[in-house]
């Protein structure tokens, strides 16, 4: 169980440090690994063979792109895409406290700027156009994450007036109606697509005038409580609602001080599986897609079969949004599903609604791996002005995406630690060192390239570790982490 802000400071220190000893323990064997990886990668040339057989192309034309978010595994991955396909790549990225982001390490940087942290939006915005005017940026990608998603926005509006450089990430106005909860929802009901039963809070009475109608022994209609903000200590609280009685229905509530600079959504709760989408739109057209199945940390991504009904539903879900939002915006949208098969008649029928949309790159841009050309081509015609029919499907491979570290912590060790204090069993300790074998085996580490090993060395054995010394030494305590976005879920 993840710990929280009520925890023993003795645990705190514990997590921290036993994961910084398993650095520690780990890094010798890695690195002799990640040299061994240089070694082989300067015999086997063929990333080299055919960056140079592209360029030598007659309609090949070089381009330099501009990354941003490249410390996070989307980032990097489209940044190695662009590097492999030809191109000259810059990256830029924020370095909190100044410690450096794998993407440093990476060959395939030309140059790679710190971001300003956020200070002011005119401080970052500056800094974006400082960088595409020096290395005369034709295309900048925004792969930035949650924080700085309406700031990317103004960025890009001020590019496109005074460079000429082109950008991927929508306008203001856009990504604040895909940004904010209560706003995508709405205008989501008001195009004719299924959304749950969502509601605006601003006051505890403005939840409980709706829950005060929902019979909680009948358990047919429960809601959750979502921050419209980024709060991490309410992100993991699934708590249904009503409770048993008014009385703790409402001090539940009240905890949570809903206010109208404190924002909340009633949601309505629903059940089966959760999945979550990743497309890029060119001028309102979806030129790349793909979904898998999603959940609260999602740290393992398998892309599902084109042909099943429950992709096509996501897809069209996608399109048909896609179109109402102009045929000039150009950006990355992903959504969050519930699916659920409901019954009308005799017949079963699938049920999508979405939960929430992100207005920026989604980790699932890793299940184009080995679409990389395609991914770059759709990425391009931003520039181009060319129009596919046909759109990137990531291909639905058996090999998934995994990050080690997660795995070798939730598949190995804890599973060990819980059957030592018998909180478990060894047929369950058995199953996840299988699943852990099957990962190690079959499926790919979202950092790691054999030609390019040292972003991901440095990821588990210089990144990491500092940022814990830096949260033990301030005492931000933390509940959970994410290694593909390099981002903690504070403790309160």
């Amino acid at each position: 169980m993840p710990l929280n802000a009520s925890s023993p400071l003795h645990l705190h220190l514990l997590q921290s440090s036993a994961l910084i000893a398993l650095c520690v323990i780990s890094a010798p064997f890695c690195t002799l690994f990640a040299i061994f990886s240089s070694i082989v990668s300067r015999y086997n040339d063929t990333q080299i063979r055919q960056i140079q057989e592209r360029r030598a192309l007659s309609s090949f034309r070089s381009r330099t792109v501009l990354v941003t978010g490249v410390g996070m595994s989307k980032g990097l991955t489209i940044a190695r895409s662009f590097y492999l396909s030809g191109h000259r790549v810059i990256g830029a990225d924020f370095e909190h406290y100044g410690i450096p982001v794998c993407a440093r390490l990476s060959k395939c940087l030309s140059k790679f700027y710190r971001l300003p942290n956020y200070t002011s939006a005119e401080t970052y915005t500056q800094r974006i156009l400082e960088i595409v005017k020096v290395e005369k940026v034709d295309l900048w990608i925004s792969c930035s994450g949650i924080h700085s998603a309406i700031e990317d926005a103004e960025a890009a509006e001020r590019l496109e007036r005074e460079t000429n450089c082109k950008v991927v990430q929508f306008d203001v106005e856009t990504t604040k109606v895909l940004h904010e909860k209560d706003l995508f929802l709405e205008s989501t009901r008001k195009i004719g697509l299924s959304v749950p039963d969502t509601h605006s809070v601003t006051s505890t009475e403005d939840a409980m005038k709706v829950l005060r109608l929902v019979d909680p022994s009948t358990n047919k209609m429960r809601y959750i409580m979502k921050s419209v903000g980024i709060e991490d200590s309410i992100r993991t609280d699934m708590r249904l609602l009503p409770l048993q009685s008014e009385a703790s229905t409402s001090d539940y509530i009240s905890s949570l001080r809903p206010s109208a600079q404190r924002p909340f959504v009633l949601q309505e709760f629903m059940g089966g599986q959760e999945y979550c989408t990743h497309a890029l739109l060119v001028r309102g057209k979806v030129r790349t897609f793909t979904a898998c199945p999603s959940s609260d940390l999602l740290m393992h991504y398998q892309a599902l079969s084109p042909d099943s009904e429950l992709f096509m539903g996501m897809f069209k879900y996608t399109e048909r949004y896609a179109q109402t939002l102009g045929g000039n915006t150009t950006g990355h949208f992903s959504l969050d599903f519930f699916a659920d098969e409901v019954e009308i008649g005799e017949k079963k029928v699938l049920k999508l609604r979405p939960i929430e949309c992100n207005p920026r790159a989604h980790t699932a841009v890793v299940l184009f791996g080995d679409q990389r050309e395609e991914m770059v081509e759709a990425y391009l015609s931003v520039l181009d002005g060319s129009d596919s029919e046909k759109p990137v499907i990531a291909k639905p491979l058996s090999l998934g995406n995994y990050w080690i570290a997660h795995d070798l912590v939730t598949r190995c060790i804890i599973p060990f630690l819980e059957l030592l204090v018998f909180r478990t069993n060894s047929s369950v300790v058995l199953s996840k060192l299988k699943e852990f074998r099957e990962h190690l085996t079959y499926w790919k580490d979202g950092t790691y390239e054999v030609w390019d090993p040292w972003p991901t060395w440095w990821l588990y054995f210089g990144y990491w570790p500092l940022w814990l010394l830096v949260r033990i030494s301030i005492g931000r305590w933390w509940s959970r982490c994410n290694v593909s976005t390099s981002r903690f879920y504070e403790c309160y």
